[in-house]
């Protein structure tokens, strides 16, 4: 798109930076991402909404179906991350204004999980909803068999906890 077509919404978010909180409706659901009716600023000439969150931004539990977080119609707030020029679309990350759930894990705690995916490099156990842990040992467990660990380690950078076995 062309943002000389459409300068009143390239002014709109041209304004915008990243930290901004904006909110909405969702607007549409599809297979790449949601697309956000904005309550401020102008419509979008061609998409459903001028703001639009991916998969990876809805939560930060894995989503499988973007469905299962948000329902069209559905009030939404997100924080803006960048103007996506080619698009002409305000980037919104609805998980960026939720708490992160592996700040509250610390190593030592100790937790019965259910084994939720078995790998040659380990075994995944989730821990609680929406967070899983490694173990490195393939030979541990089964697919949905319950075990007791201990978290050895947060890297909350990489986004992984380290479990062993208590």
């Amino acid at each position: 798109m062309n943002p000389q077509e459409h300068p009143e919404l390239d002014a709109f978010l041209s304004r915008l930076r990243r930290g901004d909180v904006l909110s909405g409706t969702v607007a549409a659901i599809e297979r790449f991402g949601v697309f956000v009716r904005l309550d401020d600023g102008p419509a979008h000439p061609l998409f459903p909404g001028v703001g639009f969150v991916t998969a990876p931004e809805l939560t930060w539990r894995h989503v499988f179906d973007m469905s299962d977080v948000v329902a069209v119609g559905e009030r939404v707030t997100g924080e803006f991350l960048q103007y996506d020029t080619w698009n002409m679309e305000a980037r919104l990350s609805l998980k960026a204004l939720q708490p992160d759930p592996l700040r509250s894990f610390a190593a030592g705690q100790e937790f019965r999980g259910t084994v939720s995916k078995v790998v040659p490099f380990g075994v995944f156990v989730r821990i609680a909803d929406g967070v899983e842990g490694l173990i490195a040992d393939p030979d541990l467990a089964l697919v949905g068999e319950e075990v007791d660990v201990v978290i050895t380690d947060v890297d909350l950078p990489r986004r992984r906890l380290v479990l062993s076995v208590r």
